[in-house]
């Protein structure tokens, strides 16, 4: 039973004690601290929500709604959503932040709170303290009743997210609709069991199999695409005459890609292939996080642009990009940010850069990869104490 504050936001374990698990009166605590944060800046604010399909969701987009009304906040709800289509709603709507309801690749006992500033970008490290404070602080203001915020809802925009992609000049639908590829896709019963299939549609892709694609929340096995959870896909692509398997997590911002033999492609891959693409064509600098591969430097230099790495952490990955003006960053863990769409990792954007990538380069998807260069990357894990405010 764990909750942790950090600068990436809320996260926490349901049921249990508040103050030690992610609990409604902590869910009122730490989303009253963000609405406070937001009215010192912008005293009339409007707040994107939107969750993956974990059981615990809805619940608790109706606690956070209702807090932010209370404190005089409007509230756009998408309901079922991925964290890129969030963070574009956030930027699409000039809302003043976002939330999205998701603990990313953690177990389905888990959820969070991610914090979004006016950028639909995660909140800075220096944002995201001031936030904390407040919440250690308690002390809240709410509004009278005629001063209630507003609260509506809106399901088009994952559609709107799809056509914004759709447009990028990188993404060829035709070479695309032409290899009439066929695509198996394991959604793992969230959010992306309804985006990725709906992009893949759009995108013109002949077959689409669907494997886990129901979003009611229930994982099928663990949620982070790593090789040794992505078992079940790996053995109904060898069954199958696929040139392609798609995993993602369950809001939608890892990419992970299987090809077309059952073998992994790999997560550290899905940087190194879309951005070789996007380098073809746009030239620039490169950016990933210090917990990625070395084979990225090494197609950045070999097309002459320079390369530069960051610590772990998506806040920290984006500074750089539009510091150095990059192309195309992410992280090793197959998150990809394109800026042509928006500053955030987006599993939908990489799908189709990666396809237009495929159907151009004319190879089978496995060869794709044996044109990278080798690298073995070992991450361990080790268990530490929860960070604290001080």
């Amino acid at each position: 039973m764990t909750l942790i504050k950090s600068i990436s936001g809320i996260r926490g374990t349901i049921g249990g004690l508040s103050g030690e698990t992610l609990s409604p009166l902590d869910l009122v605590k730490f989303t009253s601290a963000y609405g406070s944060w937001l009215l010192e800046q912008y005293p009339q604010a409007r707040v994107v929500l939107g969750r993956d399909a974990r059981t615990s969701g809805e619940m608790i987009a109706q606690i956070v709604a209702a807090t932010l009304q209370a404190q005089g906040i409007e509230v756009l709800d998408l309901g079922l959503s991925t964290t890129p289509t969030v963070e574009m709603a956030v930027s699409m709507e000039k809302a003043q932040g976002g939330i999205i309801l998701s603990a990313s690749h953690n177990p389905g006992q888990w959820n969070a709170l991610k914090l979004l500033n006016e950028a639909g970008e995660f909140l800075r490290p220096d944002q995201s303290e001031q936030v904390l404070q407040k919440a250690e602080a308690e002390v809240f203001s709410y509004a009278e009743p005629k001063k209630i915020g507003h609260y509506r809802r809106d399901a088009t925009y994952l559609k709107k997210h799809i056509d914004a992609i759709l447009a990028l000049p990188l993404v060829d639908l035709e070479a695309i609709q032409q290899k009439q590829f066929s695509v198996i896709v394991d959604g793992v019963n969230s959010s992306g069991g309804v985006a990725v299939p709906a992009l893949l549609e759009a995108l013109g892709v002949a077959h689409v199999t669907k494997l886990y694609c129901e979003p009611n929340g229930l994982f099928p096995h663990n949620p982070e695409p790593l090789p040794e959870n992505l078992t079940d896909i790996a053995r109904e692509m060898q069954k199958g005459n696929y040139d392609l398997g798609i995993v993602v997590d369950p809001d939608v911002d890892r990419l992970a890609l299987l090809c077309e033999d059952g073998s992994m492609f790999g997560e550290e891959y899905t940087l190194v292939a879309v951005a070789d693409y996007v380098l073809r064509h746009t030239p620039g600098p490169t950016v990933s996080n210090l917990s990625s591969t070395r084979a990225l430097r090494d197609i950045t230099e070999k097309s002459g642009q320079l390369y530069a790495a960051t610590p772990v952490g998506e806040v920290h990955v984006v500074g750089k990009m539009k510091e150095l003006g990059a192309v195309i960053g992410g992280e090793g863990n197959g998150g990809i940010i394109y800026p042509p769409l928006h500053y955030g990792r987006d599993a939908l954007v990489g799908i189709a850069l990666f396809l237009s990538h495929l159907a151009r380069s004319e190879r089978k998807t496995s060869y794709l990869k044996a044109s990278y260069p080798s690298y073995f990357i070992s991450k361990n894990k080790s268990v530490a104490d929860p960070p604290t405010l001080m």
